[in-house]
């Protein structure tokens, strides 16, 4: 994201905390008439702010799907809650783990810091844990050395912002015992452009602290078989519940009361 805003809610803590700090110290003693208005300010919004602060560090945050990548799981509009203590309690800003509560699971759908420019979150899929040997052909996910079973549900038909995915091959994907949909074009090839190839020369092993993410929609996504692995401390939080859906490009009602409370899986 172009904005920082765990960064600026640090920023606001800090001077308001030391505000407030060195006015009950060294300026409250010696006023006599009523608050000086930053004072004020810093007073009524303090506990806001630190109790953001506190819950999108430790707690949950909210993030908005902007792009097909993960359909059909994740569809573009659709506002999710991420966990941040699944992968460790880390602290703002410097994203660094103070508390180990977990680690990535093959089939979570994580949010993390993209690789190759870290002021940008991604959303993928884990399919890959260290130690594990990864290689894609055919259209199929290979898992140390095991493809990864897909039974075909359908034609994908697409609404709103996703209409473009419409005559997609619609799957149900075993990733090593989770279930999940995928959207597959068979009429392009695996790896369409140089700048995707990472995976394009046979399989690779995920080194210990990194995994590997890969877009439900696996034709239309810039993920680990492009750029590589997604390092420890580029992680987020795992994705777990769609709380809004807003398309603008849906016919009739851009809400979609039906994704709501809906599990991320």
């Amino acid at each position: 994201m172009a904005m920082n805003i765990g960064l600026i809610l640090v920023i606001a803590t800090v001077v308001m905390g030391v505000i407030l700090l060195l006015d009950k110290l060294v300026f409250a003693r010696k006023r006599s008439g009523k608050l000086p208005l930053v004072v004020d300010i810093s007073r009524s919004v303090f506990p806001v702010v630190l109790i953001v602060l506190l819950i999108r560090s430790f707690i949950g945050e909210p993030f908005r799907i902007p792009s097909g990548s993960m359909m059909p799981t994740l569809l573009v509009g659709d506002f999710i809650l991420v966990s941040k203590f699944s992968y460790g309690l880390r602290l703002p800003v410097t994203n660094t783990r103070i508390l180990d509560t977990g680690s990535p699971e093959r089939g979570d759908v994580a949010v993390f810091r993209y690789p190759v420019d870290d002021k940008t979150d991604f959303i993928k899929r884990i399919v890959a844990v260290p130690g594990d040997t990864v290689a894609y052909r055919n259209k199929t996910l290979y898992i140390n050395g095991e493809p990864q079973p897909v039974e075909l549900i359908g034609r994908y038909q697409g609404r709103g912002s996703g209409v473009n995915q419409t005559g997609s091959l619609h799957a149900s994907e075993n990733l090593t015992g989770v279930r999940h949909e995928i959207l597959v074009d068979e009429r392009r090839p695996d790896f369409p452009s140089p700048q995707c190839s990472f995976l394009a020369h046979g399989p690779v092993t995920v080194p210990e602290g990194n995994y590997f993410a890969v877009g439900d929609n696996r034709d239309n996504s810039n993920d680990s078989r492009c750029w590589g692995f997604v390092p420890d401390e580029n992680l987020v939080g795992k994705a777990t519940y769609i709380w809004m859906h807003f398309d603008p490009e849906m016919d009739g009602m851009p809400i979609n009361w039906g994704r709501i409370g809906n599990a991320i899986d």
